[in-house]
């Protein structure tokens, strides 16, 4: 079984509004939605998680099983991905984040959801969701750049 963070588990991630204990916090971390559960209670056994602590993550909604089909759609991207340019869906995230930010923050006002929205963008996918919006409001010359570091 493959899991992966919830939207809460993301938030409470950051703002730490859950208390979790030692063992829980640092399984919580490595959740990726790439390793099963035998590979993070194998990573972490020399720190004391069990398979009590995944369940207790998954009983307070900070983390969830990928579906099958999520499972193979990660797999067809990570497929896809090794076709393109060679970069991991990581890389491009982290070149095109701070393209799409800057590309929303110019807009001002009328912008700041958007902008929001490419900030709480966690990642690859997160922010190829967003780019369609995003190209709608900075036009297609301004997108042009995103769009390279998106898709090359």
């Amino acid at each position: 079984m493959i899991i992966c963070k919830t939207l809460e588990g993301q938030r409470v991630l950051k703002d730490r509004s859950v208390p979790l204990t030692p063992h829980q916090r640092s399984v919580f971390i490595l959740v990726d939605g790439k390793r099963t559960v035998d590979e993070l209670l194998a990573t972490t056994k020399g720190g004391g998680v069990t398979k009590t602590d995944i369940d207790k993550l998954l009983e307070l909604g900070l983390v969830a099983e990928l579906s099958r089909a999520a499972v193979t759609a990660l797999a067809n991207s990570a497929k896809l991905e090794a076709k393109r340019s060679g970069r991991s869906l990581e890389e491009r995230y982290e070149r095109a984040h701070p393209v799409a930010a800057m590309l929303t923050s110019n807009l001002g006002l009328r912008g700041r959801n958007l902008n929001y929205a490419v900030m709480s963008a966690m990642n690859y996918m997160d922010l190829l969701a967003l780019a369609p919006r995003i190209r709608e409001a900075v036009g297609e010359e301004h997108f042009a750049m995103l769009d390279r570091l998106l898709n090359d």
